[in-house]
C-alpha cells in the first residue's frame, strides 16, 4: 500500500530563486563538489584521467579532514599539480564579516558569500555536544510571523559550497582540524548539524542534499546522519524525498494545532495544511522509535499555548514516533508576540509528557547577540532597512 501523501502540486515559484551571481572570471570552487563532479572538473582542466580518482581522494582529505584551503600546503601533491590547482580552481569559504560570542558561549557568524550577500550561522556549545546551525538561503520566502528571518526578502539559494563552507568556517574558528601528526580529537566540537538557520532547506533541495552528502561522508566531514537535522516549515512534496535522498533526521516547524492559527503563524500552511503535512510525516522513511520526528513548537503567549492546544497537539500526532521541542519565543525588535509565561510552558509540557511524548523545553541560547532560534537576520538587511526608514522619516 502506498502511504505517500497524495500531493501533486508543483513547488511554488518562490522555490525557484535566482542562481548565484559570480564574476565571469571566477574559478570553479573545489569545495562542495561531489567526487564525480570534482573528477570531471579536474579532467576538463587538463589533469591526467588515469590519476583523477587518486587526486579526488587526496583533495577530499585535504579539504574536509585537514581543512586546508591553500594548494601549496597540500604536501603530498607534486608541485606541478599544486600549481595546476592554483591556476584552474579556488578553494573558497564564506568570509567572516563579524563574529559575536554570547555570555553563554554561543558564537554567531555573519558570513559574506559570492555576490556580496550575507548569511548567519550559529555555534552552540553544550556539555555533550556542539551544534552548528547553518543557513540554506539568503533571506527567506516563508514570512513566518514569529521569525525575524521571515521579515527579510529572499535573495537566492545557497550553493552546496556555501552550505558546506559554513561548517568549514566554524571548524576553522574552533581550531577543529587534524594537522600534521595530530589527529582530530575524540570529542568533536562540531558534533551536530541543524539546518535551522536562514531559509527553507527544502526550497533548495538539490544543493542541501549535495552538501549534506559531503557532511555525512566518512571521507568528507564525517558527521553521522543521525546527528544532522533538517528543519522544514512544511514543503510537503519534498519531505519524503528528503528522507530517501538525504536520510538525516527530520524536524517540523509546527507551532499550531489548527489550520486557522497555523495559516497565520506559518503561511505555507495555506498551501499544504496540517493534514497534508502529517500525512507526509507518517510516510517518512526510517520512521521509528529510534529515529523520531521532532516537532518544533514555539510558545506564544495567548496564541498557541493553552491546555486545549496541548491536547489537540498530542491527538494530531498520534501514531507518529516523535518528540515535541517546546521553544520559548525569542523576541526581536518589533516582534508582534510575547513569550508564554514559564508556568504556562510547564503546564503545556506536562500534558504532552503525560501523553507519552518527550517534551523538552529548549533553553534560549545567544539571546544577547540575537542568535537564538527565530532571531537570525543578516546585518546587511538590518542596516539597509534602517537606512530606508531613516531617509523616509527625514523626508
Amino acid at each position: 500500500m502506498d502511504t505517500a501523501p497524495k500531493v501533486q502540486e508543483a513547488l511554488a515559484p518562490e522555490a525557484r530563486v535566482l542562481p548565484r551571481l559570480l564574476p565571469k572570471e571566477a574559478k570553479p570552487n573545489l569545495v562542495g563538489m561531489s567526487r564525480e563532479a570534482m573528477r570531471a572538473a579536474l579532467i576538463e582542466a587538463g589533469a591526467d584521467p588515469k590519476q583523477a580518482n587518486m587526486r579526488v581522494r587526496q583533495l577530499w582529505s585535504w579539504l574536509y579532514q585537514k581543512g586546508v584551503s591553500d594548494p601549496e600546503a597540500m604536501t603530498d601533491l607534486a608541485k606541478p599539480f599544486r600549481a595546476f590547482l592554483s591556476e584552474h580552481f579556488r578553494i573558497a569559504r564564506p568570509e567572516i564579516v563579524e563574529r559575536q560570542v554570547s555570555n553563554d558561549g554561543t558564537r554567531k557568524y555573519l558570513l559574506r558569500i559570492d555576490g556580496g550577500h550575507e548569511v548567519e550561522a550559529v555555534y552552540i556549545p553544550e556539555e555533550d555536544r556542539g551544534t552548528l546551525c547553518i543557513s540554506s538561503q539568503v533571506g527567506c520566502t516563508l514570512t513566518c510571523s514569529f521569525c525575524h528571518t521571515g521579515t527579510q526578502t529572499l535573495v537566492r539559494n545557497l550553493t552546496a559550497a556555501e552550505i558546506v563552507g559554513q561548517i568549514l568556517v566554524a571548524r576553522d574558528d574552533l581550531g577543529e582540524w587534524a594537522s600534521a601528526g595530530k589527529p582530530l580529537g575524540e570529542r568533536r566540537l562540531v558534533s551536530n548539524l541543524v539546518l535551522m538557520g536562514m531559509g527553507e532547506p527544502l526550497y533548495n533541495f538539490e544543493q542541501v542534499r549535495d552538501a549534506m552528502k559531503i557532511a555525512m561522508d566518512h571521507e568528507g566531514l564525517s558527521l553521522s546522519r543521525r546527528r544532522i537535522t533538517l528543519s522544514t516549515s512544511g514543503v510537503v512534496p519534498e519531505i519524503v524525498r528528503a528522507g530517501e535522498e538525504i536520510g538525516c533526521m527530520l524536524a517540523i516547524s509546527f507551532h499550531a494545532t489548527t489550520d486557522e492559527v497555523r495559516d497565520r503563524l506559518v503561511p505555507i500552511n495555506r498551501k499544504w495544511n496540517i493534514k497534508a503535512l502529517l500525512d507526509a510525516c507518517r510516510a517518512w522513511p526510517r520512521l521509528s522509535n529510534a529515529e523520531r520526528i521532532t516537532f518544533e513548537y514555539v510558545m506564544l503567549k495567548g496564541v498557541n499555548d493553552s491546555d486545549a492546544d496541548a491536547k489537540r497537539l498530542v491527538k494530531l500526532i498520534a501514531g507518529i514516533p516523535a518528540k515535541i521541542n517546546l521553544i520559548p519565543f525569542n523576541p526581536w525588535p518589533g516582534a508582534p508576540y510575547e513569550r508564554s509565561d514559564w508556568a504556562r510552558i510547564e503546564a503545556f509540557a506536562e500534558i504532552v509528557n503525560r501523553a507519552g511524548y518527550a517534551s523538552p523545553v529548549r533553553t534560549p541560547r545567544g539571546e544577547d547577540i540575537m542568535a537564538a532560534c527565530g532571531q537570525l537576520k543578516s546585518a546587511t538587511e538590518r542596516v539597509r532597512k534602517a537606512r530606508v526608514k531613516a531617509e523616509a522619516g527625514g523626508a
